[in-house]
Order: structure tokens, then C-alpha cells, then sequence
């Protein structure tokens, strides 16, 4: 049977991974995320896990790509310096097709910035922090049950796709708490003949991104882009709430997407026609769906809590001659339903 309890964000996002039959996590503490390894060091090893606090985050990222190299379901978590100093090792197993689960609890920045909530991250997680041509999938949370929902989604899309998987979070969806359904059933589980598990009664098996042959490496570079383009064809997400007469279409995501909500309710008692737009997997964006809508509507604003990130993907999304605003609020700040609302309202003009 299903149970429905209240839980905070990071400790949904903990269960969630447990769920998912995660049973190796490797990280190291920083705030916003604490709650996270905290939680895991308990019940990790209840579940039959491994649980270590690494000396460092570049500790943590190597000891994950050996994890995921032997077939295991593993993850790590931190916050945007921690994510930063690991982006060499998600490039490394991006490269090696690796799955794996790397959760981002975001913080204000840049440099050390502060613990309060942000977006900061957006262009590091969808653009790949690292070197070379790969991507992450990249989920995007707008709820506590979505931090449950998503982190085993999140695995099951990692081993799908053999490629590492970013949770991006923020502090305001890690500390809060909502009513969340756990679930009863299995996840879902693919085979692994590619795992380093020892060559006992095998040939030796190879889990690399190195590649020296003359065009070895262009050939790898073309297997990942077509990987890419599957993975956007079949596992794109997006949620819609769609007028059909709108005069004006919102789009945000993680937990902005919350307050904006509120504005886009507030807007239609006034009598605004207004759609909501709301990515879920930030990559692969769900273009499709933005230059559907734009092809009818022809006013966007695009709600960030940062100097403007995910705006350049909407635009590049939308329809020729579409009007793509912007309300941007960085460094911690969060904008208001009023604030939005003045927003759309200035938009019509």
C-alpha cells in the first residue's frame, strides 16, 4: 500500500533514491544540502547500502564514476562550489556513457555567494560544466513529491541513456514540507552487460573515454549526439496549462514555477488570458511545446530567479516575431505574484 507523509524536500529526495534502488552514495557536506547525506547516513546502510562522506567533492565524483563503472546505482550531492569541482569527473563519465545520479540543491552565487535559493546553476547544468561535447539530463523539480518522483525517474532515465543525471533543486524546495505519496512498486531496472563486474567467464570489458585512433573519437562524438536527439524525441517533460485565446504565455520552472501560479491566477481574475509554461527536463528542452504555443501566442515572459538563463532557450524556441520579455531576480531574491503580475500586465501595454 501506498503511504502519504509529510517530509521535507532533501529527505523526499533521499527517499526517493533509496526507492529507486540506490545503494551507494559518496559527498561531502555544504549547505543548502546537508540534509541530504544526512538522512542517507542513517538509512543507507539499513537498506543494505554503502554510505561514505568523502574527503572532498572531487573525492566524491571519482568514487560515483567507479560505482556506476561496476553497474551500481549510485549518486552523489552538493551545492554550486561542491558541483563546480565536479564537473571534470561528469565530463569523464559522460564520456564513458556512465549513468549515475548528481543532485544540485542550488545556492546564490557566484563564488562562495550565499545559502539562499537561486537559478543561478541553469547554464551550468544544461550547457555542461566540463569539456567536450555531452549533456546532462537535467530534471527540475517544482514540488516535494516531484523530488521524490524525479529522483527515481532520474535513475531510470541514467540507465536508460547511460549518462548522468542532474536533480537542479534549491534551497527553497530542500528545506520546505509537503504531503508526499511513497511509493509501493519496483522501478524500473535495465540490464547492464557493459559493467566492469569482474571478466570471471568473460572476455575483459573496457569503460573509457579516451580515444586516440585517428576519427575513433569523432565516431564517439556522433554515437553521444544521437543519443542526445533520442533522448529529447522520447523523454522530453513539460507541464502546460494552456488558454487557447491567451494573449500572453509564462514560463518558469523548479520552484518559481510555484509563485507563478499564483500570478497567472491572479492575472484571469482580472480577465488576462494567459497560458503557463512550465520545463520539466530543462535538458532536453521542451522546445517543441514553446514554439507550439508561440505559434499562437504571441507574448512571452520568462520568470528567473537569476539575471536571465533559461530566456535565451526560450527564445531560441519560440516562433519568428515572438516578443520574449524577461523578470529576472538574482543573488537569493525571489520575485512576488504582484511583481509577476505587474510584469504581464506591463507586457500587454
Amino acid at each position: 500500500m501506498e503511504e502519504r507523509i509529510m517530509l521535507k524536500g532533501s529527505v523526499a529526495l533521499a527517499e526517493g533514491a533509496l526507492t529507486a534502488g540506490c545503494r551507494y552514495y559518496f559527498g561531502y557536506p555544504i549547505t543548502p544540502q546537508n540534509d541530504i547525506p544526512e538522512y542517507l547516513s542513517l538509512h543507507m546502510p539499513e537498506r543494505g547500502g554503502v554510505f561514505i562522506q568523502a574527503e572532498s567533492e572531487v573525492a566524491s565524483i571519482n568514487m560515483l564514476l567507479g560505482a556506476a563503472a561496476a553497474g551500481a546505482r549510485a549518486m552523489t550531492s552538493s551545492s554550486g562550489p561542491g558541483i563546480s569541482l565536479m564537473q571534470e569527473g561528469l565530463s569523464y563519465m559522460a564520456g564513458s556513457e556512465l549513468p549515475c545520479v548528481v543532485v544540485n540543491i542550488t545556492r546564490s552565487g557566484p563564488g562562495l555567494g550565499g545559502i539562499s535559493p537561486t537559478q543561478g546553476d541553469y547554464k551550468q547544468a544544461t550547457c555542461g560544466g566540463g569539456h567536450g561535447d555531452y549533456y546532462l539530463i537535467v530534471l527540475a523539480p517544482s514540488s516535494v513529491q516531484e523530488m521524490y518522483d524525479l529522483t527515481i525517474r532520474g535513475f531510470e532515465l541514467a540507465d536508460k541513456y547511460r549518462n548522468p543525471v542532474m536533480i537542479l533543486g534549491d534551497a527553497i524546495l530542500g528545506q520546505m514540507k509537503e504531503p508526499v505519496t511513497l511509493r509501493d512498486a519496483k522501478p524500473v531496472t535495465y540490464d547492464k552487460p557493459w559493467a566492469l563486474t569482474g571478466p570471471k567467464g568473460r572476455k575483459p570489458q573496457l569503460v573509457k573515454s579516451l580515444y586516440l585512433k585517428d576519427g575513433e573519437m569523432e565516431v564517439h562524438n556522433w554515437k553521444l549526439a544521437e543519443k542526445y536527439r533520442r533522448l529529447a524525441e522520447e523523454d522530453t517533460m513539460v507541464e502546460v496549462d494552456e488558454d487557447a485565446d491567451a494573449d500572453i504565455a509564462v514560463v518558469a520552472y523548479g520552484s518559481c514555477a510555484r509563485i507563478v501560479i499564483s500570478a497567472v491566477e491572479m492575472a484571469r481574475e482580472e480577465g488576462i488570458r494567459v497560458s503557463r509554461i512550465r520545463p520539466i527536463t530543462l535538458y532536453p528542452f521542451p522546445s517543441g511545446e514553446i514554439r507550439r504555443v508561440s505559434e499562437k501566442v504571441g507574448r512571452f515572459l520568462t520568470v528567473e530567479m537569476n539575471t536571465g538563463q533559461m530566456v535565451r532557450d526560450v527564445r531560441l524556441s519560440v516562433a519568428p516575431g515572438c516578443d520574449v520579455r524577461l523578470l529576472a531576480r538574482p543573488g537569493g531574491a525571489i520575485p512576488t505574484p504582484q511583481q509577476i503580475l505587474a510584469e504581464i500586465r506591463k507586457a500587454l501595454e
